[in-house]
């Protein structure tokens, strides 16, 4: 597992939605400069990550509506950095999750160089990787039901679809 230790100035965590934001922003010092919640577009992002363009990373947990934030980091700039689902959860899993302790979380792991990397797919990558992604799940739900079919006796699947 490799893990982001480059030091910036600032650092922002954003906890992903699909209609909004929670966007945390640390100093390298560690004390929160900014701490809201914003609509999942890219000019309120822009609005408020333009004093920092330039002396900034931003980190988001690798969940399923990433792409645009990457793009968007991509087009004005700004580093990115996708954090790795499963070992962040490892890492940060608490009794207490909301959305504004989570972008805290992520902007600390990543000033604390824990924020643990995944790859960030390039775009014309993406459309395989999600059809990949949805034929491995097929295919895994298709041997789940000849597994079944195999290893139980015919009148009890008779049975339980009746």
């Amino acid at each position: 597992m490799k893990f982001y230790t480059t030091q910036h100035p600032y650092y922002c965590g954003i906890d992903l939605h699909a209609r909004s934001l929670y966007v945390c922003i640390l100093d390298a010092a560690g004390e929160t400069i900014l701490h809201r919640e914003i609509k999942a577009l890219p000019q309120p992002l822009l609005d408020l990550l333009a004093p920092y363009i330039g002396n900034i990373v931003v980190g988001v947990e690798c969940m399923h509506c990433w792409y645009w934030v990457s793009d968007f980091c991509a087009e004005h700039g700004i580093d990115f950095i996708l954090g790795h689902a499963l070992y962040m959860k490892a890492i940060h899993g608490g009794k207490a999750k909301n959305d504004r302790i989570d972008s805290y979380k992520i902007a600390h792991l990543i000033r604390g160089g824990n924020f643990p990397l995944a790859y960030v797919y390039p775009p014309e990558m993406r459309a395989a990787r999600d059809l990949l992604r949805r034929r491995t799940r097929i295919v895994r739900h298709g041997a789940d039901l000849k597994r079944t079919l195999k290893t139980r006796p015919a009148n009890t699947i008779c049975r339980q679809i009746i």
